[in-house]
């Protein structure tokens, strides 16, 4: 007889509250639990030990607070410092779900005798009978959908993972439901922000928990003439146009930075667009290896449109060449490809 033990990870919002609804009455044995990552953050509150447990007692099903703070500094601030550090912009729920949600979790998953894990992401899991495997896939929600955010989950995990939202198209779908069951998380609102940053401001958390502060440096154009100053690398971005403090006759926008140099370097916005760039720390959930040439759809950020595009490996690195020039595509986000509604893979960029 299958093992239909599901533990689902509980943030104490209405996406999660749900989604271990629905598993009950799917016939599956749920268990939550709370992840506690960062004292203070928007997902690790009392709140949110207190929504979670409530929902969980509400259903009749257990729940647990399990402490990783540790491994969350190590792996996703550790992550999100260096590559602000490095001249990068991070995506910290992405190391997230890598080793958080779709690690640890995971391993108390066995720990604690379930099959399953859960979350209320918005995307699906099924088998494949074309490419004979477990996919990750799109799901119904349209721009709400969160796949582009699980590329980096490890792929022999996929047929072990549910995701009971998939199917939904539109987040009021998923209140009306809560409503109904009457959840008190009904109409709490989504939280937007990195949950460890909750107030928006990354510079600040940069320099009261690192070693990064402002450190002034030119602000160059791509001739290397000097046309101003900057208040540290970190607080720009690639594609920013406000707050240079640079007066010019075209609107100028950060391009790239200099590390050594300490320069920040500005251009037009023709300059911003890229035909080819590369994609390294690879992975690869449809196939695996790239073998050949293969033509897919690219999201270079979570909030970008696709964008077509051939991509190539070589060795550690995929090459991306896309059909159409693509605008402020920047280092350390992820390019997650997809063929049709199937995630393939995805990787930083460099």
């Amino acid at each position: 007889m299958e093992n239909k033990k599901v533990l689902i990870g509980m943030s104490g919002g209405v996406d999660s509250s749900v989604s271990a609804l629905l598993l009950q009455e799917q016939g599956y044995e749920v268990i939550g639990t709370t992840l506690e990552l960062f004292a203070g953050s928007s997902c690790c509150n009392i709140d949110t030990y207190i929504d979670a447990k409530n929902v969980c007692n509400s259903m009749g099903i257990p729940h647990f607070i399990y402490n990783y703070k540790d491994e969350f500094k190590k792996f996703v601030i550790g992550d999100f410092i260096d590559c602000y550090a490095n001249c990068k912009t991070p995506n910290p729920c992405i190391e997230c779900n890598k080793y958080m949600k779709f690690g640890f979790m995971y391993e108390k998953a066995k720990e604690l005798g379930c099959n399953y894990i859960a979350t209320g992401h918005y995307a699906k899991t099924e088998y494949s009978e074309k490419y004979n495997r477990w996919v990750l896939k799109k799901s119904n929600a349209g721009k709400k959908d969160q796949s582009y955010v699980l590329w980096n989950i490890p792929k022999d995990l996929i047929q072990y993972v549910l995701f009971p939202l998939g199917d939904f198209e539109k987040k009021e779908q998923i209140r009306e439901i809560a409503r109904n069951r009457n959840l008190k998380v009904a109409n709490k609102p989504d939280s937007e922000d990195i949950c460890f940053v909750p107030d928006g401001n990354y510079k600040r958390f940069l320099e009261e928990n690192s070693s990064l502060k402002p450190k002034i440096g030119n602000i160059v154009n791509s001739k290397g003439e000097n046309l101003g100053k900057h208040t540290g690398l970190y607080n720009y971005t690639i594609g920013q146009r406000k707050g240079l403090g640079i007066s010019n006759a075209h609107p100028l926008f950060v391009l790239g930075f200099n590390k050594e140099k300490n320069e920040v370097i500005v251009g037009e916005e023709a300059e911003l667009y890229k035909k080819e760039i590369l994609v390294k720390d690879i992975n690869l959930l449809l196939v695996d290896k790239i073998d050949k040439e293969i033509e897919v759809s690219v999201k270079t950020r979570y909030s970008a449109k696709e964008a077509k595009a051939k991509i190539v490996q070589d060795g550690d690195y995929i090459k991306v060449i896309f059909n159409e020039p693509q605008r402020a595509v920047t280092p350390g986000q992820s390019a997650v490809f997809y063929i049709d509604d199937i995630v393939l893979g995805g990787g930083k960029i460099v």
